[in-house]
């Protein structure tokens, strides 16, 4: 996968992921691929229900030692 941004959310509550998310899509063009890192357990219905609601694939997420890393395709 071919991936345009990292953003790290870890370590930040809800909403924080999300509004960080958000920003970091602006700064991407249309099919870039963001991933993001967060520890937030509501991180994955929130993002999950974000990218569909604006346009996104959620491609694919995974978690890992307790950081949920997530990549969307923007739309």
């Amino acid at each position: 996968m071919n991936v345009t941004k990292v953003l790290d959310a870890t370590g930040l509550a809800c909403p924080m992921p999300i509004v960080k998310t958000k920003k970091a899509m602006k700064e991407v063009d249309s099919g870039d691929v963001l991933e993001i890192h967060a520890t937030d357990q509501g991180a994955k219905s929130d993002l999950t229900a974000w990218a569909k609601s604006g346009g996104h694939e959620l491609l694919q997420h995974e978690e890992e030692n307790g950081v949920f890393k997530f990549w969307i395709q923007k739309g």
